[in-house]
């Protein structure tokens, strides 16, 4: 039984179309601005529930890329239910799942549109006026002298250089993979404006705003692509040039060199001196989060409890240990402290359901792997899934083209006998 063409008198194929903008919205506002975001999520939400036929809802969640998110906040809600914290609490602890309950939403709308090239172009272009305005903040001193009015950091227009390095670092990959592709198919001038806007975004990580979260996933991904694209051979000659680039880079960008180096420098103070630092932080949010979790292995300690926790575990303590966090800056420990084993169980199968999903050589199964692959290296020192902008790249990275994936192999002809 295939979906009517109209819903409350209103045509199907419009109403549609409207959710299809409204997400593309969202991509354009991802890199910019976190408010805004989160109104056109609700418009998005409100266009795509319009639309909902529930035997496709239900198809996706029959699915491990679909249903383990479903089934993670799930857990998440009941968690509430054993929390020793305030209901307030409980409920901000709950926020941090509710994102992911879209994956399956997003699979569903984009397994049936065929627009979903529309919103990975989208951010792809937003993100290239983020980079422009970077290094024009870098080269213009008027612009420059406004970048404190909105962040904290050299030629950074918003959030913070974490989170725009980890978008361009996406966008760099991406561009690799279609300079590649367009190369293979003889389109050479194209191949080499895509080619040069994915090392302009390198640059601006590796001197302008670099994350050493970024630089490890930069590690992980050159010889995903490598493998990916390449024979042995040609695989060979690509890293040969990574490791040439970033050399360059390295010799070449003091930031860099300073960026790198401070975290043995950081570590160093923490351990001597029990001084915070960045480094010490996640050091002490470790050795606390594995306290956490064994005082209750299984089930954990409830959704919104982290705060409190890391409360209680600092009072009385100085320097470092003083430290209180509702982030203990690691997604399986953030998962584990509430919901315990069974929670980091479903988180890690959630991760691999959509490593598996994005196996092809498609662009949009490219696109996906960089999507989840930066998600899971960067979640060893990040909460990436419940951090803002990071989730939501997760979940629209993830549910735009999975569903893409989808479509492509539904309407994939079948082989000629």
């Amino acid at each position: 039984m295939s979906p009517s063409p109209t819903i409350f008198g209103f045509d199907r194929k419009q109403l549609e179309l409207n959710s299809d903008c409204a997400a593309v919205a969202v991509a354009i506002s991802l890199p910019w601005s976190t408010s805004a975001t989160v109104i056109l999520v609700g418009l998005w939400l409100y266009a795509l529930l319009a639309t909902l036929y529930f035997p496709g809802i239900r198809r996706e969640l029959a699915t491990a890329a679909g249903g383990l998110p479903a089934l993670l906040f799930a857990l998440g809600a009941l968690g509430m239910l054993w929390a020793d914290v305030t209901w307030s609490e409980r409920l901000r602890g709950l926020d941090s799942f509710f994102k992911i309950l879209m994956i399956p939403l997003l699979l569903y709308q984009f397994r049936r549109s065929g627009r979903g090239h529309w919103v990975l172009a989208a951010y792809l272009i937003s993100c290239t006026l983020l980079l422009a305005l970077s290094f024009t903040m870098v080269f213009s001193p008027q612009i420059a002298a406004l970048r404190f009015l909105i962040t904290h950091d050299f030629a950074v227009p918003t959030k913070n250089a974490a989170t725009q390095s980890g978008e361009f670092i996406t966008c760099a990959f991406v561009l690799a993979f279609i300079a590649i592709e367009m190369f293979r198919a003889g389109r050479r001038k194209a191949a080499v404006c895509a080619l040069a806007l994915a090392l302009g975004f390198l640059a601006n990580v590796f001197y302008i705003a670099a994350s050493r979260t970024g630089l490890i996933v930069i590690a992980v991904l050159l010889p995903l692509l490598a493998c990916k694209r390449f024979t042995v051979k040609g695989a060979l000659v690509l890293l040969a040039a990574g490791a040439v680039l970033f050399a360059g880079a390295w010799t070449s960008s003091r930031y860099l060199q300073d960026r790198t180096t401070a975290v043995l420098e950081e570590i160093q103070i923490y351990r001597s001196e029990n001084i915070r630092t960045s480094s010490g932080e996640r050091i002490e949010f470790a050795k606390k989060s594995m306290d956490f979790i064994k005082q209750a292995p299984v089930i954990g300690n409830g959704t919104g409890s982290i705060g409190e926790l890391f409360r209680r575990a600092a009072a009385g303590e100085s320097g470092a240990a003083a430290l209180a966090t509702a982030n203990p800056h690691n997604q399986t420990f953030a998962v584990g402290i509430q919901l315990g084993i069974i929670g980091i169980a479903v988180l890690w199968a959630m991760w691999i359901a959509h490593l598996l999903l994005f196996r092809g050589v498609s662009l949009p199964a490219w696109v996906g792997l960089v999507v989840v692959v930066q998600n899971i290296v960067g979640s060893i020192f990040n909460s990436h899934l419940f951090d803002f902008t990071q989730g939501w790249v997760y979940v629209f990275g993830v549910g735009v083209a999975g569903g893409m994936v989808l479509r492509a192999r539904e309407t994939k002809p079948a082989p000629s006998q």
